[in-house]
């Protein structure tokens, strides 16, 4: 199960969309597509795909940043879309054809990769994460999540590759023009992980095999990819330059997991 590699891409990542590509062989999962159809065809064609390569969409939650665009696609390709029941109690997603549900605590096997789902705390009817691999090599997301949990770190731990929030900085959340409201909701347990957080994630993590990191979910007004480097490669002792950022226009091109 382990003779092609397994790669990943970034559509684009921010609160204006959010999708990311797992690829092995000839099955390539969709996590999430918070971009309309001829967007994610855009998006696509800079990877060299179409979305005639697309397996099976994974659905983390249902805000409109990682689902607004699952719908059109799924009616137009057919293909299988996952997500947790809680998910799909949501507004408008009956009408999301290839329905399936998936269990945060169980995993799945869509042709040549393995899924692990798992839940996070965020503001969302009941939202999860993914680990994906092939049985050899992993490759973990943690995005959309207000806090650390023993359960993430369980399963993140040892990975090859990680995509990780790193939403806002600090200090430049508490001095922004957003609402207290709104400033309260990022910064909370059901909110969205700071560079501070995700550093601290990281120090708890084996990451002895760790390939790729890249950060993901980056504010556009309360942080900056200066800022994230700083937080991350201070807290592993490595250069700023070898940490990745998937961004919201031009995404991430493929990263291989050897």
């Amino acid at each position: 199960m382990t003779a092609q590699p397994l790669s990943f891409a970034s559509l684009g990542s921010g609160s204006r969309g959010n999708a990311t590509l797992v690829k092995k062989g000839a099955t390539c999962i969709l996590v999430d597509c918070g971009f309309s159809l001829a967007q994610l065809k855009k998006r696509l064609a800079r990877l060299g795909l179409g979305i005639e390569a697309l397996t099976a969409i994974l659905v983390s939650h249902e805000h409109g940043d990682h689902l607004r665009g699952v719908g059109v696609l799924a009616r137009q390709t057919g293909i299988p879309v996952w997500m947790t029941p809680g998910t799909a109690a949501a507004p408008d997603i009956a009408r999301i054809p290839g329905l399936r549900l998936l269990n945060c605590h169980q995993p799945l096997e869509i042709d040549e990769i393995l899924v692990q789902p798992f839940p996070v705390p965020h503001d969302a009817r009941e939202p999860c994460q993914f680990l994906l691999g092939d049985g050899c090599r992993r490759f973990g997301i943690l995005t959309d999540c207000g806090r650390e949990t023993r359960h993430i770190t369980a399963l993140l731990d040892g990975c090859d590759a990680l995509m990780i929030e790193c939403n806002h900085d600090v200090g430049l959340l508490a001095a922004s023009a957003y609402p207290p409201a709104v400033r309260q909701r990022i910064a909370g347990g059901f909110g969205h992980l700071s560079n501070d957080q995700a550093a601290k994630l990281l120090e708890g993590l084996d990451l002895s095999r760790l390939q790729h990191l890249v950060t993901a979910h980056l504010s556009e007004h309360n942080n900056s990819s200066a800022l994230v480097r700083q937080s991350l490669a201070t807290a592993l002792d490595c250069p700023p330059g070898w940490i990745a950022i998937a961004c919201q226009e031009a995404g991430l091109a493929w990263r291989e997991i050897i």
